[in-house]
């Protein structure tokens, strides 16, 4: 009994502390793709912190693997190692029961998971702030950020009495594609 609940216990810190550091590697590398800037000089509270939590990974890892593009392969991979060390952390504590081989593609959905997550707290913060008259550089990061996923829904639902609802139709879209990408990973595994 006092196995599973310390299991459960460091499960759950491994799992808050993976969410963060994948979270910021995701967000940096969408930040940068959306060239938003990033350091702090610029005014980017939002962007400092990210720096911050990534940069002991990101920045080793540039040396090696340079962008694509606008794509930053760094903060990419760094993003997808941080949830395979989970993945084996959590494997090793478990007894290492089952296969190591399925970690790597269980890492991959975990990673996509997160990043549909992420897409839905930033449109709800997104949503909630559209409410409020007041401008910041927080709200215009986000309304940067936000922007291109919600433009192409705009493009085809029109107003509707004054309201956008591309928000609410952008987060039933990233909903529907999470239930298709359970089943997807529950049939390949």
């Amino acid at each position: 009994m006092m196995c599973g609940m310390l299991y459960q216990i460091i499960s759950l810190l491994l799992e808050v502390a993976t969410g963060i550091l994948v979270g910021a590697c995701l967000l940096r590398l969408y930040m940068q793709h959306q060239r938003i800037a990033m350091s702090a000089r610029s005014g980017n509270p939002l962007g400092g912190f990210v720096f911050a939590l990534t940069n002991w990974l990101v920045l080793p890892l540039r040396r090696v693997l340079p962008a694509i593009g606008r794509l930053d392969t760094a903060s990419l991979v760094a993003a997808y190692l941080i949830e395979l060390l989970q993945l084996v952390l959590l494997w090793l504590l478990a007894g290492a029961n089952g296969s190591l081989l399925a970690l790597p593609l269980l890492a991959f959905f975990g990673l996509l998971r997160l990043t549909i997550s992420g897409l839905t707290g930033l449109v709800i913060v997104y949503a909630v702030m559209s409410w409020m008259p007041t401008r910041s550089i927080i709200s215009d990061v986000i309304e940067r950020l936000c922007a291109p996923l919600l433009a192409p829904i705009r493009r085809v639902l029109p107003l509707i009495g004054g309201i956008d609802l591309s928000p609410l139709v952008l987060l039933l879209l990233l909903q529907i594609v999470s239930i298709m990408l359970g089943y997807l990973q529950a049939g390949l595994l």
